[in-house]
């Protein structure tokens, strides 16, 4: 590989290798970019048959997104993943509120964990409708509670969340109750996921919702 390929030119060749490697895929024409995506970040062909989405999350996602709605993430790892540039063309505002002080407090009182009382937080602000949840298996249970108990109808969920304790039931519930609670999502299933594969979902959908 030549060491002076532009980035732009190092994403194409590696966009090229990926379409070579998956080959025939069932991806729709809307699907396959987050897909791809997802991919490009991880290195890992695991995901070109793991990942699911609701029949319409990718059309409402981006549709939030160009309504200017709030992003929402589980860790700052995710919030630090996400295009900056896109989101300020986009006038987004995005949020993580696992480190506030008063998240902490609460979160010590209940004897709850921090994502949970996060989410709630961030329920509270009429503005966010967009979840990114890559890391806390807590985080995505709470939003399926607060869906099915409160209400609550975020404009789309991106539920990666990784790891051995609750990541792959997480997403299993989400598969099992997003359509009786109209809640559009992108996960996968099993352990993998991850904040930066979340943040990669989300910035296919920023490229999608700014016509690029």
């Amino acid at each position: 590989m030549s060491l002076h390929l532009r980035p732009e030119e190092i994403e194409a060749e590696s966009f090229r290798i990926i379409e070579e490697e998956v080959g025939p895929h069932s991806w729709s024409p809307a699907q396959w970019p987050i897909v791809r995506r997802v991919i490009h970040t991880s290195a890992d062909f695991d995901f070109a048959r793991s990942m699911f989405f609701s029949p319409d999350a990718v059309a409402r996602g981006v549709a939030a997104l160009r309504e200017g709605r709030g992003i929402v993430t589980d860790t700052t790892m995710a919030l630090s993943g996400i295009s900056k540039p896109r989101l300020k063309q986009l006038g987004i505002i995005t949020s993580c509120h696992v480190a506030d002080p008063d998240v902490a407090t609460q979160a010590k009182a209940e004897g709850i964990t921090r994502s949970v009382a996060a989410m709630r937080k961030a329920l509270s602000h009429p503005h966010n409708g967009i979840f990114v949840i890559g890391n806390a298996p807590t985080a995505l249970f709470e939003l399926l509670r607060l869906a099915e108990k409160e209400g609550f109808r975020p404009e789309l969920v991106i539920g990666l969340p990784v790891g051995f304790v609750g990541a792959a039931e997480s997403k299993e519930l989400l598969l099992t109750k997003a359509h009786d609670l109209d809640i559009p999502f992108i996960t996968n299933r099993g352990r993998k996921g991850g904040s930066t594969i979340a943040a990669s979902v989300i910035n296919a959908l920023l490229i999608m919702a700014e016509g690029a």
